[in-house]
C-alpha cells in the first residue's frame, strides 16, 4: 500500500525514537510541571495519566493507522483512503491540516528554540553566576529586543533542521533521533540527580506527586486533559507521516503505548529536575517562559556547579525542541516529495526556507512589530501579539480540530476488519479503542476546544 517515493524506517526502534522526539518537546519541560503543581499536584498527575492512556493513546494509534494504510504524505494518505472507502472529500481537511499545523508550528517554535540556544551559550560562559531578579529580567530583555540576534538564532535552528531532514528518513531524521533522544534522557537524569543532591527534592516530590484534591477543580480537569493532548502531539499530523514509513510488522498499539509512556516519564522527570531548584532558592512559581528563561537562571547562579547545570539544562531544552521540530518539517517535505520530487535536500530547503520566512513575523513581534495585534478585531484576543496569535490559532484551535477529525475518521470510516488487523489488538481492548475514537475522544476534544475558546 505504501508509495515507493518514501523511505521506510530501518527498524521499529528507529521509528520509536523519532516518534518520541516529536512527542517530547518544550511543553514537557516547562508547561507540565507548573500546571501540575497549580492544579493539585498528585491529583492532577493521576488525572493526566488517565487521559494520556485512555484517550490520547487510542488517537495516536489511530493516527499511525491512517499513515500505515495510506503509505504516503498526510495529504496523499487522506486522498488514498477517501478513494478506497468512498467517503466525502471533506476529509481531505485532515491531510491539509497535517501539513499546515507542523509548518506553522515550526515557524514560531524555532523562535523559542533560539532562546534555548542563546541561554545554553550563556550558561557555558558563567553568565548566570550571582544573577538576581532584575539582572535576569534584563538578560532576557536584552535578547528579545535584538532582532538581528534573534534572526541569527532562528536561522541557525532552521538550517540545522534543513540539514538533518535533507539527509533522508534513515540517515537524517532516524539517525539524529537515535542520538538525541538517549542524550536527552541522560541529561534529564543528570539534572534530577543534581536536584536530589543540591535542591529541595522532598518538597518538589510533595508538590508534584502528593495528591491535594482541595486544589483540584473542574478547571484542573480541563487543564489535565488539554495538557495530555498537547503533550503527546495529538493532531499535529506528524504521526500520519511517520506511520507511512513503518514496516507492516510493526505493532501500532504497542508503539503508541511506548511513545505515550516515554513522553509521560519525561514530563515527570522534568518536574523533578526543575522544582528542587525552584524551591531550594525560594523562587517564584511562574509558568512558561518566565520560569525557564528568567526564574531558573537565578537558581543556577546561586547553586554550586550552577554554570555547568545551566548549560546542561538549556542543552536539554534545545535537544527537546530540535527533535520535535524534525517532526514538523518532515511532513511538509514528505508532501513535496510527491508534489514536485527532486532531492531531499532541495525539498527540505524549500520547506524550511518557507518556515524561516513565515517565522520572521513571530520573531519580530518581540521588537520591531511589538505593537502589532493581528487579532485586535476580537475583543477577547485584542492584546495578543503576533507570536501569541500563532500559538493560539495552532494550539487552541487547529490542533484540537485535527485531533477530532483524525479520531472520527479512524473510528467511523476505517472498517473494523482493517483497523483490527493493523492495530494488532482484539477482543475487549479493540472494542475499547473503537469506542474511544468514536465517542469518548471526540467528546474530550470538543471540551478542550470549547474550554480554550471560552478561556
Amino acid at each position: 500500500m505504501a508509495s515507493s517515493v518514501h523511505e521506510k524506517w530501518s527498524s521499529r526502534w528507529g521509528f520509536m525514537f523519532a516518534a518520541m522526539g516529536v512527542a517530547v518537546g518544550l511543553g514537557n519541560l516547562w508547561r507540565f510541571p507548573f500546571i501540575a503543581g497549580e492544579n493539585g499536584g498528585g491529583a492532577f498527575v493521576l488525572v493526566y495519566l488517565f487521559f494520556v492512556f485512555l484517550l490520547c493513546l487510542p488517537i495516536m494509534a489511530g493516527e499511525l493507522l491512517l499513515g500505515r494504510l495510506g503509505g504516503e504524505s498526510a495529504v496523499g494518505t487522506m486522498r488514498a483512503l477517501i478513494r478506497r472507502h468512498g467517503s466525502s472529500r471533506l476529509w481531505n481537511a485532515i491531510g491539509w491540516l497535517s501539513i499546515l499545523i507542523p509548518f506553522a508550528g515550526l515557524s514560531y517554535y524555532a523562535v523559542v528554540a533560539g532562546w534555548a540556544f542563546f541561554y545554553g551559550a550563556k550558561g557555558a560562559v558563567g553568565a548566570f553566576d550571582g544573577l538576581d531578579g532584575p539582572a535576569s529580567e534584563a538578560l532576557f530583555g536584552s535578547l528579545i529586543v535584538q532582532p538581528e540576534l534573534m534572526l541569527l538564532l532562528h536561522t541557525i535552528f532552521i538550517a540545522l533542521n534543513i540539514f538533518i531532514v535533507g539527509r533522508g528518513v534513515k540517515a537524517g531524521v532516524e539517525a539524529a533521533s537515535k542520538l538525541l533522544m538517549p542524550a536527552l534522557f541522560v541529561l534529564l537524569l543528570i539534572l534530577v540527580i543534581y536536584g536530589a543532591w543540591a535542591g529541595s527534592f522532598a518538597q518538589a516530590f510533595d508538590f508534584l506527586l502528593v495528591p491535594d484534591f482541595s486544589k483540584f477543580t473542574a478547571k484542573g480537569l480541563m487543564a489535565a486533559m488539554g495538557q495530555a493532548f498537547f503533550s503527546v502531539a495529538i493532531g499535529v499530523g506528524a504521526m500520519i507521516t511517520y506511520g507511512a514509513y513503518l514496516k507492516d510488522d510493526t505493532n501500532l498499539t504497542k508503539s503508541a503505548a511506548v511513545i505515550c509512556s516515554a513522553d509521560t516519564v519525561v514530563a515527570l522527570l522534568a518536574g523533578f529536575a526543575i522544582f528542587p531548584i525552584v524551591f531550594a532558592n525560594d523562587l517564584a512559581l511562574t509558568g512558561g517562559p518566565p520560569l525557564i528563561f528568567i526564574t531558573l537562571p537565578i537558581g543556577f547562579g546561586a547553586m554550586p556547579g550552577g554554570q555547568i547545570l545551566g548549560f546542561v539544562f538549556f542543552l536539554l531544552l534545545f535537544f527537546a525542541a530540535f527533535t520535535s521540530s524534525l517532526g514538523m518539517l518532515e511532513p511538509v517535505v514528505s508532501w513535496l516529495e510527491e508534489r514536485i520530487g527532486g532531492s531531499r535536500l532541495k525539498l527540505a530547503f524549500i520547506a524550511g526556507g518557507a518556515a524561516w520566512a513565515v517565522g520572521l513575523l513571530p520573531l519580530l513581534s518581540y521588537n520591531l512589530l511589538s505593537d502589532v495585534r493581528p487579532l485586535s478585531w476580537i475583543s477577547a484576543l485584542a492584546d495578543k501579539s503576533i507570536f501569541d496569535s500563532f500559538d493560539f490559532i495552532i494550539s487552541t484551535l487547529l490542533l484540537p480540530i485535527n485531533g477530532l477529525l483524525i479520531a472520527l475518521f479512524a473510528g467511523w470510516i476505517i472498517s473494523r476488519q482493517e483497523s483490527q488487523q493493523h492495530l494488532g489488538i482484539g477482543g475487549a481492548l479493540y472494542n475499547y479503542w473503537h469506542l474511544a475514537l468514536r465517542i469518548f475522544a471526540p467528546i474530550a476534544v470538543l471540551a478542550i476546544l470549547w474550554n480554550g475558546l471560552v478561556s
